[in-house]
């Protein structure tokens, strides 16, 4: 069988000195610099700025009942650490938003909540996981930072912008949450897009089993198990989030939070299935190459069984014997021995074919 060369993983960049301080902003220097956008809101009014003055917020909080700050790019510590001073976020807090390979976790303050999540997209060259970091702050303010553009926010802006839904007649804990499910469900079409690549590469390995198949197989495998690693510990963080006691999340805005949860518990379950079909597919694969190399091998032994008798009748005609000996073979002088020899061979090999068909072996 051909050796496989799978395709290397990326390795992530590590941001953080070794032995730093708690709390040490350390950027990282290839990420792109801060874009803050705001959205303020009420049940009748909406106003959307990009903010270039933290200043400009001032008005935004005393007028709106709800305002989310939207950070895009983590390359300017000076402005998260302004961010930081004014909602009051802590400093191993702005610590992990900036290392984006935290694990998913939820973390309670004094002034707000915190919480780490994966957003999940699938484009044509694997999957794309970028860390959100969330804070629920006092005063009716939600804070998220993004590693770059673009995001899976579309639909709950839509919805502000709209008044389609609740979101406009709730607060910034019902916003919080938004954005937790829009995460969320951005999962399952991820996971829809690898199930259909898996049952269409199950029909290849059944015709065809490539080397080719296998490194496909191998990197759905790798794509299920980073989900799985982000899910698990996701579905950890909102289960404590949804037991708290009403205080900064609502009652009503704790019902839905379940309903998130049990989205991460089908989530879960759709990635365990499809490791299945995946180890299946391995299974599959091996066994497809074990059967083509029998039938190789199978042919090869046949071939080699029809030639042993022919190779005897050649060898032993082949031996240069004198014709005038009494003891000498009469073909040998014979004027149609060569003829009946090769006819003979040929008979043989027919009926030795035969008799490997009627017993299937062929």
């Amino acid at each position: 069988m051909a050796k496989v060369r799978l395709p290397r993983r990326k390795k992530k960049r590590r941001t953080g000195r070794v032995g730093a301080p708690p709390g040490a902003l350390e950027i990282d220097p290839n990420a792109p610099k801060p874009v803050l956008r705001a959205i303020a809101y009420g049940p009748d009014e909406l106003e959307e700025h990009e903010v270039t003055d933290l200043a400009q917020l001032d008005a935004l909080e005393e007028r709106f009942e709800v305002l989310w700050l939207d950070v895009v790019g983590l390359g300017d510590a000076a402005v998260l650490q302004r961010l930081g001073e004014r909602y009051a976020l802590h400093p191993l807090a702005l610590e992990d938003v900036i290392h984006v390979h935290q694990r998913p976790k939820l973390e309670r303050y004094a002034k707000n909540h915190f919480l780490v999540m994966r957003m999940m997209r699938r484009p044509k060259d694997g999957l794309d996981a970028e860390q959100l970091s969330l804070f629920l702050c006092e005063g009716g303010v939600v804070v998220s930072f993004q590693e770059r553009e673009g995001d899976v926010f579309e639909p709950v802006r839509d919805r502000l912008r709209r008044r389609s839904g609740r979101i406009r007649q709730r607060g910034a804990d019902y916003l919080a949450y938004a954005l937790v499910d829009a995460v969320v469900d951005a999962v399952f079409p991820v996971l829809e897009s690898i199930g259909d690549e898996l049952e269409e590469l199950e029909g290849q390995v059944l015709e065809d089993p490539t080397t080719e198949s296998l490194q496909r197989i191998q990197g759905f495998k790798r794509e299920l198990a980073q989900i799985r690693r982000m899910l698990w510990p996701l579905r950890e963080a909102l289960n404590q989030l949804q037991r708290e006691e009403p205080g900064r999340f609502t009652e009503d805005t704790l019902v839905y939070l379940r309903d998130c949860v049990d989205h991460t518990v089908q989530l879960v379950d759709l990635v365990e299935s499809h490791r299945e079909i995946g180890n299946g597919l391995m299974d599959l694969y091996m066994t497809g190459v074990s059967n083509r190399m029998n039938e190789i091998m199978k042919l090869l032994t046949i071939i080699s069984t029809i030639f042993i008798p022919l190779s005897f009748l050649a060898g032993l005609y082949g031996m240069n014997f004198d014709t005038g000996s009494p003891w000498n073979m009469p073909e040998l002088g014979w004027r149609y021995g060569y003829p009946f020899t090769i006819g003979l061979m040929v008979a043989i090999g027919a009926g030795m074919l035969s008799y490997f068909r009627r017993k299937r072996w062929l």
